[in-house]
């Protein structure tokens, strides 16, 4: 079997057969990098695992976000009724102040 498969249908080899013999354009192990970083150590099944998380943690980022909105929406909220009910308080201090200086002037 030498010549070459298609996508479909990829050549594999035959664990029996010995390896081939290193040609002028393949190159030696000196030549290869060695890669001792983190993108080494990780699997290809790890980095599918990432990708498929990948949808779940922006889920998660994006309902982080809403919640945070969502917080400080009440938060103004809070703050706008507060002003309200000071304003009215101090509408009723002034009537009762008027109210009082109208008794003491009869």
């Amino acid at each position: 079997m030498s010549s070459a498969g298609t996508i479909d249908r990829p050549t594999t080899r035959d664990p029996q057969r010995p390896l081939p013999k290193p040609g002028p354009t393949m190159t030696a192990d000196s030549d290869i990098p060695n890669h001792s970083g983190s993108e080494a150590n990780t699997s290809p099944q790890n980095r599918t695992r990432q990708m498929q998380l990948m949808p779940e943690s922006l889920a998660r980022a994006h309902m982080n976000h809403r919640l945070h909105e969502a917080e400080s929406e009440r938060r103004a909220l809070r703050v706008t009724s507060a002003r309200r009910l000071q304003r009215r308080a101090e509408r009723a201090s002034l009537r009762a102040r008027r109210a009082l200086a109208m008794a003491v002037m009869q």
